[in-house]
């Protein structure tokens, strides 16, 4: 989406009356045995059960989870929308430090949550939360996602999630180039963890020439000794977005890596990373869009992870869900066509294609 809710103190005003509002359902999820503090945001049901990861982090305040909830399932269902998914949009947090509250019996007791709702919501990994967990949910929760093949599930999901990041700027470079090979480019990846490190392989493989930072320096090193040619490493983000004659940005850590900073100093043509929430608030959008700088969509690039949970729900087969994220590329230009048709930007253009298949799904249920 092309904006980011903030922490609000005031939650049913954000919840009921503003824009990021509009959800169906929100569940503050309580376990005094397990210490279990959780919020799950449905935002739409309309192209189907809602289906989005679970987020495990230190919150500073509960209002800040709730916001983040809200913020997160709304854009699940702009997501899965233009993943083409029979999935609305949800999200849960948990409420705590995982390194330090997350127990076998807090999980399960979540699991209990998730259940609780009966299949609307169908839940996966996010930051805080691996595979090995959603195993544990799994034993309380049928509706869970993002489980080892051990286990009924289809494992790591980053693998695709770079694959449809890496198709994203292929068609980037189709689209401002007229060639969506890579070859030669300079691409400047920050955050080179689960997604970035799967991201710069595709690239090295096509030749072209990758800059890396991640706050982890042992990351780095790890990427330089197997990349011991083409790659090379920054210090750190404000390196890296700075670099002389980069191509690409690819922001594959936190969000709100688009900012009010960061765009009037970046030197990329092209935005197109695995990060959510890029766009650090309404108008950045246009900021670069003013600048000559191309971006596609975070939602619409970043979604081969939801395509593989997805498909997990109906026996995970991976060429199957290789082949759709591979339609990422077909997308991010009916995307880049629509901005151009309509004279917005990309993330724009991207929203009013999702409302819209949204909104033709609630109509049709509308009418049986």
């Amino acid at each position: 989406m092309t904006d980011v809710t903030g922490a609000s103190a005031d939650v049913l005003h954000t919840l009921f009356h503003s824009d990021q509002g509009g959800h169906e359902q929100v569940v503050l999820c309580q376990d005094r045995a397990s210490g279990l503090k959780a919020v799950i945001a449905i935002h739409s049901t309309a192209l189907g059960p809602a289906l989005g990861g679970t987020r495990f982090y230190p919150y500073a305040t509960e209002a800040e989870a709730v916001a983040d909830a809200l913020n997160l399932a709304r854009g699940m269902s702009y997501k899965n929308a233009m993943a083409g998914l029979d999935h609305g949009g949800g999200k849960a947090v948990i409420i705590g430090d995982p390194e330090r509250d997350k127990t076998e019996e807090l999980l399960l007791a979540y699991g209990r949550m998730v259940a609780s709702l009966g299949g609307r919501y169908v839940t996966a990994c996010d930051v805080g939360t691996y595979v090995a967990d959603m195993d544990v949910v799994a034993r309380e929760c049928r509706w869970t996602t993002g489980r080892s093949p051990e286990n009924g599930g289809a494992g790591d999901s980053s693998v695709l999630t770079a694959f449809g990041v890496y198709q994203g700027m292929r068609a980037s470079a189709q689209h401002l180039w007229g060639d969506p090979s890579l070859r030669g480019r300079r691409v400047g990846v920050a955050g080179v963890g689960k997604v970035g490190h799967h991201l710069v392989k595709h690239l090295r493989d096509e030749g072209a020439e990758v800059v890396v930072t991640d706050v982890r320096a042992d990351t780095v090193q790890r990427i330089l000794a197997q990349y011991p040619e083409g790659v090379t490493a920054v210090a750190d983000t404000e390196e890296l977005i700075r670099v002389a004659g980069l191509d690409i940005y690819a922001p594959c850590a936190l969000g709100g890596a688009l900012n009010d900073d960061s765009v009037p100093v970046l030197t990329a043509k092209v935005v197109c990373g695995a990060a959510n929430n890029q766009l650090a608030h309404p108008g950045v959008e246009k900021d670069l869009a003013d600048r000559g700088i191309l971006y596609a969509p975070d939602y619409v690039v970043n979604a081969g992870g939801v395509i593989q949970v997805a498909d997990e729900l109906h026996g995970f087969d991976f060429d199957r869900c290789r082949a759709k994220a591979a339609g990422i590329f077909d997308t991010t230009l009916a995307i880049f066509a629509r901005a151009k048709e309509d004279g917005i930007p990309p993330a724009a253009a991207a929203d009013r294609i999702a409302e819209q298949r949204m909104a033709e799904a609630r109509a049709s249920r509308a009418a049986q």
